[in-house]
């Protein structure tokens, strides 16, 4: 309702408001004078004034209205107090409105039943306009694997954020042509873990994803040469901790790892080698010096990695860094 500037609005009290009136009320009483019904509001201004002595008081105004409101985002409603944010990783980014299911209008007044046939039309055809073309419909089942991986690897919002950036930049460039979706986004999740220095391997994605593994790596080989990535090096000092704890070793051994996988690194040993097989061979080493009982058997499942590797790069450790005179 529009008020003309020359009017004064008497404020209304709060019995006179239905409780599930959505307007604002303030008092009528003036904490000056303490005369009832002399409070206005000032159209000009916008000021709560006492008509009589002219104290302006503070607007201290209630809302009546519910706090919250549904939202329906990649899933059923759920009632929040907030929108919900803007993010890479839907299909819309989060900006698209969608009819609600609850069959009342804008006042909280229910629907009248002969147009709630009309109501549901309305929801299935704008559910069908979101998806129109194939890069909606793309994306959609992008993003959709997207969070399933999120909760079985136990992501971050921050990574799912940058593998969601990472997809849509690979979109554009046209690298989803004659590729497979899924595959794709695996490589996207490898990349963004690989740059937020998440331990995830390419073995851990491959298997939650149901994706081989070479799919994978070919992928992600073709993404980081496409947008020319600088991927940092896998924090081997990760790499001991996880082998570790799936091996149940002793913090004393875990120690020792850390140091001799420093040396393995500041003599560039570990270049081109597989973290995890490496970091299975510092370990199995370290028990060798600590007199720990585990087999290369036990830190090669640990690792997920094969015997044979272990084996090898044990002996390179041993030839390297002269572990037959420094260690034994």
């Amino acid at each position: 309702m529009i008020i003309p500037p020359n009017e004064i609005v008497i404020n209304k009290s709060k019995a006179d408001l239905d409780v599930t009136d959505s307007t604002s009320y303030s008092p009528t009483c003036c904490p000056q004078c303490n005369l009832n019904n002399t409070i206005i509001t000032e159209p000009k201004s916008g000021d709560i004034v006492c008509s009589k002595c002219g104290m302006v008081i503070p607007d201290n105004l209630l809302e009546m209205k519910p706090e919250w409101h549904t939202v329906a985002i990649n899933g059923p409603e759920v009632k929040a107090r907030t929108e919900p944010q803007s993010s890479l990783a839907s299909h819309d980014m989060g900006l698209s409105t969608v009819i609600g299911k609850e069959n009342i209008d804008a006042s909280r007044k229910r629907i009248e039943p002969s147009v709630l046939s009309s109501m549901q039309r309305l929801r299935t055809w704008d559910f069908r306009t979101q998806f129109q073309s194939g890069t909606d419909k793309s994306l959609r089942i992008a993003f959709s694997e997207l969070h399933r991986l999120k909760d079985k690897l136990g992501l971050p919002e921050a990574i799912v954020e940058k593998a969601a950036y990472i997809f849509r930049k690979a979109h554009q460039r046209g690298k989803l042509r004659g590729r497979s979706i899924p595959a794709v986004m695996a490589a996207s999740i490898y990349i963004a873990c690989r740059q937020m220095e998440a331990s995830r391997t390419l073995d851990d994605i491959a298997t939650i994803s149901n994706v081989k593994r070479k799919s994978i790596a070919k992928y992600h080989r073709e993404l980081v040469f496409e947008f020319q990535l600088e991927l940092p090096e896998i924090d081997s000092t990760k790499c001991i901790s996880r082998v570790a704890n799936n091996a149940n070793i002793t913090e004393k051994t875990k120690h020792q790892a850390i140091n001799l996988m420093n040396d393995v690194v500041k003599h560039g040993i570990s270049a081109g080698k597989d973290p995890m097989g490496l970091a299975a061979a510092v370990l199995y080493t370290s028990c060798t010096k600590t007199g720990e009982q585990k087999s290369q058997i036990d830190l090669a499942r640990a690792a997920q990695t094969a015997e044979a590797t272990v084996r090898i790069r044990v002996k390179d450790l041993k030839k390297r860094l002269e572990m037959s005179n420094q260690a034994f």
